[in-house]
């Protein structure tokens, strides 16, 4: 599993999708779908969608994504991206949410193939101002502390350059 992580319109899907272009059996999984009244959103959209290989699969938005995951078994899988998952998500108890992850952390470490997880990073810039907004950011950062963890490669994409993690990183003890 390999996580690829970093600020909002740092490249990191690019980097995502450069990581998986030399396989041929890939299922692009998109955690967010088209919003009817925003078309900046939409073509932000769009601009995914002409990058990708016309060959990759597509599947957007799935409510169950550990379901998901698990219905393409012997595919490449890219997740583009987890922020998707945690917004639909939002209304779980602490109790489900744990539950929720775990189960999906699970299903991910017994991907017998590449598996390429986009994970946005929140927390550098604006203090969300809502309740929704400070549990979306704590719960995607934990998410992606988890992960890394699993993950035989972990990148930080910034400004257009792709940072490898695993490489120059000291794990910080929990």
């Amino acid at each position: 599993m390999i996580l690829v992580t970093g600020p909002s319109r740092g490249g990191k899907s690019r980097w995502a999708e450069h990581l998986m272009s030399e396989l041929t059996d890939v299922v692009y999984i998109a955690s967010c779908m088209a919003i009817t009244d925003d078309p900046q959103w939409n073509q932000r959209i769009e601009v995914h969608k002409l990058r990708r290989p016309s060959h990759w699969r597509l599947v957007e938005a799935p409510q169950d994504l550990s379901f998901t995951i698990q219905q393409f078994r012997t595919s490449n899988i890219l997740i583009d991206s987890l922020g998707g998952f945690v917004a639909q998500n939002l209304k779980l108890t602490e109790t489900e949410w744990a539950k929720c992850i775990r189960i999906l952390i699970e299903i991910i470490q017994l991907h017998k193939t590449k598996i390429i997880i986009v994970i946005e990073e929140t927390g550098w810039g604006v203090i969300p101002s809502s309740s929704d907004g400070i549990l979306f950011r704590d719960r995607l950062g934990s998410l992606a502390q988890l992960l890394e963890v699993s993950s035989t490669h972990s990148w930080l994409v910034i400004q257009g350059r792709a940072i490898n993690l695993k490489q120059i990183g000291i794990p910080v003890p929990l």
